[in-house]
């Protein structure tokens, strides 16, 4: 990583739909919907996905050479495992009192490439003293939006902005404060599609998770789609519940110069299942500077289970742009406030 470089790290919450869990029946969460004013929470935006079943796994897919997980550490909490691009390494969970926001795993010596996370909840091992518990909060990556010296603009499209080509039915949604924008498009219909077309090296999708919601697919340019879920994660029947705004849909960086376009298509199904969006923001450099992957396998590079400060992972970060993405961001914490 170019620690001079315009470089952010990207905070993403256990009920993103970036994160996959191979089997949500094997997490529980809390109902983002019975947050209130008054809730008092130390977890990132009230959740968390929590497991006593050992063989529980979630992956995460992110291009950057630094990556950190949040979770808990208790006398409850047993091993997991972690595996990227294929290397394994095993830490434990367990401590002698309970902590919150506790930083469960690091690597900050990792190539500038794509890489696959793997946790795997292991419980207990021989010797732990620990339990079957494992509770994951969010995790943060580091990517560069920019070269040292230049200067970044980030551009927020809302679901009404002329900007955004829309095909199939859409429905635009009432006030809501929870959004970003005070407001969403929403559509059931199978096959319904919503396209941006913009300059710039990085693009956030943002929308929500309800257990109505279901699969959807991201395209940008020719490469291949991505399929995510957007099924929220309290489980139970298929209905307008268990809410959860401001999530990332979708997030990709180190493009280069050239016009891109992303596109976002609903994967309604038999049960018709909804996607809504919010916005969407994309970064565009004054300079830009495309990294190359290595040419040749160097490994996983170094990890730890502890790190120092997240703050050493981006020098080079710039403050006007981690302001705007706070405020773009907000949102994503009102269910505590509103």
């Amino acid at each position: 990583m170019d620690p001079n470089a315009v470089n952010q790290n990207i905070t993403v919450d256990d009920f993103d739909s970036v994160v996959t869990y191979a089997d949500q029946g094997q997490w529980s969460t809390p109902n983002p919907q019975l947050l209130s004013n008054d809730s008092v929470t130390p977890w990132k935006d009230g959740t968390y996905h929590l497991t006593n079943i050992t063989n529980a796994s979630f992956t995460f897919d992110f291009e950057g050479p630094t990556f950190f997980i949040y979770g808990a550490a208790g006398p409850a909490y047993g091993s997991f495992e972690i595996s990227l691009d294929g290397s394994s390494s095993v830490s434990t969970a367990h401590a002698s009192q309970n902590v919150s926001g506790h930083l469960l795993f690091s690597n900050t010596t990792l190539e500038y490439a794509n890489h696959t996370l793997k946790m795997t909840n292991l419980g207990a091992q021989n010797g732990d003293d620990g339990g079957n518990q494992f509770l994951f909060d969010y995790l943060q990556f580091t990517v560069q939006l920019a070269p040292e010296g230049a200067s970044v603009k980030n551009t927020t499209v809302q679901e009404t902005d002329s900007a955004l080509t829309f095909n199939g039915n859409w429905t635009t949604n009432v006030f809501n404060p929870l959004f970003s924008g005070g407001g969403s498009k929403y559509t059931n219909a199978d096959g319904a599609t919503v396209s941006l077309s913009f300059y710039g090296s990085t693009i956030y999708i943002f929308g929500d998770k309800v257990d109505d919601h279901g699969l959807f697919s991201v395209t940008l340019d020719n490469r291949t789609a991505q399929q995510f879920d957007g099924v929220s994660g309290c489980g139970g029947a298929f209905r307008k519940y268990c809410e959860k705004d401001n999530t990332l849909a979708y997030f990709a960086s180190n493009l280069d110069s050239s016009l891109h376009t992303v596109t976002l298509q609903n994967n309604a199904g038999v049960n018709h299942s909804f996607f809504d969006l919010d916005a969407m923001v994309y970064t565009t450099p004054s300079e830009y500077a495309v990294r190359q992957p290595p040419t040749s396998s160097s490994g996983s590079g170094s990890s730890s289970s502890a790190s120092s400060s997240l703050s050493s992972a981006v020098p080079g970060m710039n403050l006007l742009l981690l302001l705007f993405l706070n405020a773009v961001w907000l949102g994503r914490s009102c269910r505590r406030w509103l």
